[in-house]
């Protein structure tokens, strides 16, 4: 690597993450002729959608770990064998059950691609500059990729079958496979340290229930099945966190969570894919059923604030070399909220563009500072740990984006039972917005006089515009008390930005005499038995 400049590796890393977000939102529109071809039960069509998501986020933590053990170029290449076959798999899925099985493996796969790239920034670039700005695009692709996906899906299906969807991974997998070699370092492996079994178990025990609760919390309000999971979530992760305290070669590092900037950093990526899939959902829902656009026009619009985020991502590395990293953390918190400000005092029934300016603050806003807290994780973490480290910071931005669309979905939903007119139109109506766009679209619109019938839509997209500006300035003070936070943490932590890579550069240093003190304590055990 040392001949060739390290900018030549980077759209290696960057296009499998695009192939992961994509896969994240690309079933969008195929759910259709996937429900007419493979006929899933209501269940099984749930399933298609979540169990990507469910066990992406339940394995992050344990391949990251994994990718530092046996080396991160080395997972990655897996990782793309493993995805590309389970795309061509997913792609010729002739029941239900192989589908569901199809999108499971390339959850795993994908779990094996998120932190092994993120981690390889880290090892080719050496500048920290140079890092930061790489950090940035990853994290713009990343970002792009989820409002690519319909749109690409809406594409394909005007023209071939649901399982096209599916294939354009493999071109892009075939092509890290072969190019990485070239581009990648190798020697990136710590074979001395373990991957604790035990530990996985358990983070996939913690991360499963919990994000299910979440989700079950979000489209059906609270139950006790739901909260039974989520109960057994939070029992599993206390365990885990237990035994992390007592292994001489954690899964974790829950010494780096002392840092107290550290931690906060972590937090606040929590909270900005909180902020940014909680807007999604609201917006994507504006969309199609406010404005009644079809899905495939309504994707071709939100794509406009990704130009936001495109400018954004490197503009945060530029002007944090200079400011500071806490500075544009807090600033991209405030911009955000402000985005959100926006979306809740000017939204009205009739308002594509001011949700879409309000979306392109909010998602500015967001990426820079993912950008810099990105950067800022990856930078203080040990080298042997970096993958691991990785793998931390995108279960959290997977649990924020859970929780996002829980909580901002369920303020729109409580303002929506409360603001539409008690008695009008069917039950289903009175519920939700789709509920009433579905039932006065329905055949019992036969029995509705159409005044009657544009009565109900109109109160409820009436209800639901209350509810989403009720959201919006819930996710603004979220926003903006992380903000606090943030120049709480940093601005009155000992030492000041200034000081930040002699501190950062200590915390290394602790951290690696830690492992290598672990990794010598059976040699030490043995020498004390002789």
């Amino acid at each position: 690597m040392t001949a060739r400049s390290p900018w030549m590796a980077l759209p290696v890393l960057c296009l499998p993450m695009l192939i992961v977000s994509m896969d994240v939102s690309v079933l969008f529109f195929a759910v259709p002729y996937i429900a007419a071809d493979l006929e899933p039960s209501p269940a099984q069509q749930l399933w298609i959608f979540d169990i990507y998501g469910f066990v992406l986020a339940g394995l992050l933590l344990t391949m990251g770990s994994l990718a530092d053990r046996i080396g991160h170029r080395r997972l990655l290449m897996w990782g793309a064998a493993g995805f590309g076959a389970a795309s061509l798999l997913a792609a010729l899925s002739t029941s239900a059950e192989m589908l569901i099985l199809s999108r499971a493996v390339l959850a795993i796969a994908g779990a094996t691609l998120m932190p092994s790239t993120l981690a390889l920034i880290r090892h080719v670039f050496d500048d920290d500059a140079d890092r930061a700005k790489a950090v940035a695009a990853w994290n713009a692709v990343l970002a792009g990729g989820v409002a690519l996906g319909p749109i690409i899906s809406g594409l394909l299906l005007e023209h071939f079958w649901w399982g096209s969807v599916f294939l354009i991974n493999i071109p892009v997998m075939l092509a890290l496979l072969v190019v990485a070699p070239i581009l990648l370092p190798g020697d990136t492996a710590d074979p001395a340290r373990r991957v604790d079994v035990l530990s996985a178990v358990l983070a996939l025990g913690a991360v499963l229930p919990t994000v299910y609760a979440i989700k079950e919390f979000a489209a059906d309000g609270w139950s006790w099945g739901a909260s039974a999971a989520l109960l057994a979530g939070i029992v599993v992760g206390v365990v885990f966190v237990w035994r992390q305290r007592r292994l001489a070669d954690p899964l974790v590092d829950l010494g780096l969570l002392g840092d107290r900037r550290f931690s906060v950093s972590v937090w606040t990526n929590l909270i900005c894919m909180f902020a940014l899939l909680g807007n999604s959902i609201l917006v994507t829902q504006y969309l199609q059923s406010v404005l009644g656009l079809d899905p495939l026009v309504a994707a071709l619009w939100s794509v406009l604030p990704s130009v936001a985020v495109a400018l954004a991502a490197p503009a945060a590395a530029i002007v944090a070399g200079r400011w500071g990293r806490p500075a544009v953390m807090a600033a991209g918190l405030v911009f955000g909220a402000a985005g959100y400000a926006v979306l809740a005092g000017l939204t009205g029934q009739h308002s594509l563009v001011v949700v879409l300016v309000a979306s392109g603050m909010l998602a500015a806003g967001i990426v820079a500072t993912t950008s810099v807290v990105a950067d800022h994780v990856i930078g203080v973490a040990p080298r042997d740990r970096v993958g691991a480290t990785s793998g931390l910071l995108e279960t959290s931005s997977e649990l924020g984006g859970a929780l996002g669309i829980a909580v901002l979905g369920s303020v729109v939903n409580v303002v929506y039972r409360t603001v539409f007119p008690a008695g009008l139109g069917p039950v289903e109506a009175g519920r939700s917005l789709a509920g009433a766009v579905g039932s006065v679209g329905s055949g019992s619109a036969g029995s509705m006089p159409g005044a009657e019938a544009a009565d109900v839509l109109d109160a409820a997209r009436h209800a639901f515009v209350t509810g989403m500006t009720a959201a919006a300035w819930t996710g603004a003070a979220v926003l903006m008390s992380t903000a606090i936070l943030v120049i709480w943490a940093t601005y009155t932590a000992p030492g000041r930005e200034n000081r930040d890579r002699a501190e950062n550069d200590q915390l290394i240093q602790n951290s690696e005499k830690v492992s290598d003190t672990a990794r010598n304590m059976p040699e030490i055990d043995s020498r004390a038995d002789s």
